[in-house]
C-alpha cells in the first residue's frame, strides 16, 4: 500500500474517532442534573424545589415512586421544566396539585403537561379566579385529566384529607376545607389566604408546604391547632413580609426551609424582615435565587438537602443533614371549632421602590357614603413591571417611573390584569 493511501486512510480514521468522540466531550445537561443530584426512586424520599425565577415548583418522589408536582412556575420556567422533569420521572405524573390560580404558580402547566402528562389535578376551587386560569383547568378536563378539589373525606368530614403515596409516605390537606369550613375571607387576597397548604410526612420527618399563605391563614391554623410540626418548611409568598410570623414559625419548629424566589424580582422577595424572623428562629435557609435547585432527601429518619450550587471554597460534596423530629400524631377528627381570627401579627411590607416619577400621581376622585365617609372610586395606576395596582396617592404609586406608569379608570379593568397592593388595598 502506498504511502499517500496509508496517509489518507489514517486522515479518515482521526476524523471518525473525533466524531464519534464528541458526545462524551459535551457532556449534555441532563448527565450533569445525574451527576449532583442522582436518579429516583431509590427507596427513600426525594423532594426537588426547582429554580423556575419568581414563582413556585417542586416535584415529591416517593419511595414506591409515587410523583406529585405541587405548582408548575411561571411561563418563563417552561423549557426548563419540560426538560427537567423527564429526568426524575419514568412515567406521567400522578398528581399536580395547583396551590393557588396565580401565574407564577401555574404558567408552564400547559407545556409540562404536553411533556410529561398527568393522572389527575387538585386545585382549591376558589371563587374570582382569573378568566386564564379557568380556561386552563378547561383544557385540562379536556385532556381526560382528573380535575378533583382538597375536600374533606365525605363519609369524615371532620378528619383531615389525607393522600397515601406508599411505603409510609403521605400527603395531609391542611387547608383549605370546603365545604366542611368556610374558606377565609379577605377582600384583597383572598386567592393566597386560601392557598392549599400541605404536610408530607415519612416517618420522623415532614415537610410543609405553604403555597402563598399568609398571616391570616397561619393565624387560622394555629388557632384551630392543626399539627404543623415540621422538619423542614417551604416558605410561603417567596418570603414575603405578610407571612411566615413568630408565632407560625415557632410552632412549625422547622430545621431548615426553603424559599423559592428570582434573582432580582420586583417583589423584594424574600424580605428582610422575613429572614430576620427565621434567623431569630435558628432555620438553616436555602434559597433559589441563591442556591439554585434543592433537592431535600429523607430516609424516614433524617432529612438531607442538597443545594445545587454551594458558597465559594465549600467542598463540592457537601451536604446538610437535619434529624427528624420524631412522627406527628395525626389526628383523626379535626379538633375544634374556628376561633375568631385576629389582625395578622405581621404587617405586609411596601413594595420595593421604583425610580421617583418626575411628576405627581393623578389627584383621585371620590363619593360620598353612609355618614360622610368617602369611598374610592378611581383612577387607579400600576407600573408595567409589576402585577398590582394602587390608589394615586399612596407611597408604592409615588414611586412608579413615569414610563413605567398605566392608569386604569376604575377598579374592575384593574382587576382585570393585577392584583390590589396591599400597602394601600385600593
Amino acid at each position: 500500500m502506498s504511502p499517500r493511501l496509508l496517509a489518507l486512510l489514517g486522515t479518515l480514521w482521526v476524523l471518525g474517532a473525533c466524531r464519534e468522540s464528541q458526545p462524551e466531550a459535551a457532556a449534555p445537561q441532563a448527565t450533569e442534573a445525574k451527576r449532583l443530584f442522582g436518579t429516583a426512586p431509590d427507596g427513600k424520599l426525594h423532594v426537588y424545589f426547582f429554580d423556575v425565577g419568581q414563582g413556585d415548583a417542586a416535584l415529591i418522589v416517593s419511595p414506591k415512586g409515587t410523583t406529585v408536582l405541587v405548582d408548575s412556575g411561571p411561563q418563563s420556567a417552561a423549557a426548563h421544566l419540560v426538560n427537567r422533569l423527564p429526568e426524575l420521572l419514568t412515567r406521567p405524573l400522578d398528581l399536580v396539585i395547583l396551590t393557588h390560580p396565580h401565574v407564577d404558580h401555574h404558567g408552564a402547566l400547559d407545556a409540562v403537561l404536553r411533556r410529561v402528562g398527568a393522572r389527575q389535578l387538585m386545585e382549591p376551587q376558589v371563587p374570582g379566579t382569573p378568566p386564564a386560569y379557568d380556561q386552563l383547568l378547561t383544557d385540562i378536563s379536556a385532556r381526560q385529566i382528573q380535575v378533583v378539589s382538597p375536600a374533606p373525606p365525605t363519609s369524615t368530614p371532620n378528619a383531615p384529607q389525607r393522600i397515601n403515596l406508599g411505603d409510609g409516605v403521605s400527603l395531609t390537606i391542611l387547608w383549605p376545607r370546603a365545604p366542611a369550613e368556610p374558606l377565609l375571607e379577605a377582600t384583597e387576597t383572598a386567592l393566597e389566604a386560601n392557598s392549599i397548604v400541605l404536610r408530607l410526612s415519612y416517618g420522623e420527618t415532614s415537610v410543609l408546604f405553604m403555597g402563598d399563605a399568609l398571616a391570616q391563614t397561619e393565624e387560622y391554623l394555629l388557632a384551630r391547632e392543626v399539627p404543623l410540626k415540621s422538619t423542614l418548611l417551604k416558605v410561603g409568598a417567596h418570603g414575603l413580609a405578610g407571612a411566615t410570623t413568630s408565632p407560625f414559625l415557632t410552632r412549625v419548629g422547622a430545621r431548615a426551609a426553603v424559599i423559592s424566589a428570582g434573582k432580582g424580582n420586583a417583589f423584594g422577595a424574600p424580605s428582610s424582615a422575613t429572614l430576620e424572623r427565621m434567623k431569630a428562629a435558628h432555620v438553616q435557609v436555602f434559597r433559589t435565587d441563591v442556591d439554585g435547585e434543592v433537592q431535600v432527601v429523607s430516609d424516614g429518619k433524617s432529612l438531607v438537602v442538597s443545594p445545587q450550587r454551594l458558597p465559594r471554597g465549600t467542598p463540592t460534596d457537601t451536604r446538610y443533614t437535619h434529624a427528624g423530629q420524631g412522627p406527628t400524631p395525626e389526628p383523626s377528627f379535626w379538633a375544634g371549632k374556628p376561633a375568631p381570627v385576629k389582625k395578622a401579627p405581621e404587617v405586609p411590607a411596601a413594595p420595593p421602590p421604583e425610580t421617583p416619577a418626575p411628576e405627581a400621581a393623578p389627584v383621585p376622585t371620590a363619593a360620598k357614603e353612609k355618614g360622610g365617609a368617602k369611598k374610592y372610586t378611581g383612577p387607579y395606576v400600576a407600573s408595567r413591571k409589576r402585577p398590582l395596582f394602587h390608589i394615586p396617592e399612596c407611597d408604592g404609586a409615588k414611586k412608579i417611573h413615569a414610563e413605567n406608569l398605566i392608569t386604569y379608570k376604575t377598579r374592575e379593568e384593574a382587576a382585570r390584569e393585577r392584583r390590589p397592593a396591599q400597602d394601600c388595598n385600593p
